[in-house]
């Protein structure tokens, strides 16, 4: 049986996707994808990753098979130190199924699915959405993480949240919002409530722990931060998980005009742990702005590399 992740009351979990380094060519670079890994899961201490399934990780710039090899890489490269979701979201339910099947062929935890919007256009209803998540969850045999993000995905509301939540296959809820008055409420109707294990974001992982959630799902540096919080929080040192909180509110917000993604592998350059830019053309950030950035960084609790050769 793959290990599941711990209760919330006795370890927060830190859900984090690696980002996706490409070569001159915009081929994945496999060496500089496992020495990511390495980073996520030796310093920023992941309870469990993430492959090929958030916007951040630029999966969706791939042919299919090339997505799928990302997938076999990145649980390659994990080497069952920690387990692995798989994003397997896609608008045909399946190719979603196919994606899922390959996980479970993997040895897989789970599969990440994206609530999403309708091909055709609009948000889905509630009665549309569970049959999808039904039809792929029931072809895998894996746990689902249902991944909510607005934007590439559906914007649902709190009652549609909880219904898929209730879904046996759900097991863990993927909240992108940062609206604390629906995150504070589905603490309650799923988490607390026992349905699915609730996960936030960097900007939200201190109160979603103090109001009785899982954990967070971000991508590094700032899941460094984010395991230095969880570290403090499950220590009982208030003081300190706030003053490492508060580091993530000018990062990333400030650079996010140029999206999350660019703004980590931008920050990752900075700490001389650089995996190359995004894919082209969108996102670049211009050197002022990097220079910016790298000032900021060097205030944080991140471990510069400089710290690795003292």
């Amino acid at each position: 049986m793959p290990n599941s992740l711990p209760p919330a009351s006795t370890s927060p979990a830190l859900v984090v996707p690696p980002l996706t380094p490409f070569d001159a060519a915009l081929n994945v670079d496999r060496t500089a994808l496992a020495s990511h890994i390495d980073y996520v899961i030796d310093v920023c201490q992941a309870t469990m990753i993430v492959a090929a399934g958030v916007e951040a990780q630029e999966y969706h710039y791939l042919p299919f098979d090339e997505r799928k090899a990302l997938i076999r890489d990145t649980i390659a490269a994990v080497d069952n130190r920690v387990p692995v979701v798989v994003g397997v979201s896609h608008p045909s339910y399946r190719s979603a199924i196919e994606l899922g099947q390959l996980a479970a062929s993997l040895g897989a935890e789970a599969i990440q699915l994206l609530a999403p919007l309708r091909p055709f256009g609009g948000v889905p209803g509630t009665a549309e959405l569970v049959r999808y998540f039904e039809l792929i969850g029931n072809e895998t045999g894996l746990p689902v993480m249902l991944y909510l993000n607005p934007g590439p995905g559906a914007d649902l509301g709190p009652d549609a949240t909880v219904e898929l939540a209730k879904l046996d296959r759900v097991k863990y809820v993927k909240e992108s919002s940062r609206d604390l008055t629906r995150v504070g409420r589905l603490i309650e109707q799923i988490d607390k409530a026992g349905h699915a294990q609730y996960l936030t974001t960097a900007q939200m992982l201190l109160i979603t722990l103090q109001l009785g959630g899982s954990g967070a799902t971000m991508p590094a540096p700032v899941a460094e931060i984010g395991g230095k919080i969880i570290a403090a929080f499950a220590a009982g040192n208030a003081p300190e998980a706030a003053r490492l909180q508060q580091q993530l509110s000018l990062f990333p917000a400030r650079w996010m005009h140029r999206g999350l993604m660019p703004t980590m592998k931008a920050a990752l350059q900075a700490l001389g742990r650089g995996i190359g830019e995004p894919y082209p053309p969108f996102g670049t950030f211009t050197a002022d702005e990097a220079a910016q950035l790298a000032v900021y960084l060097q205030s944080t609790d991140l471990s510069h590399v400089a710290h690795h050769h003292a």
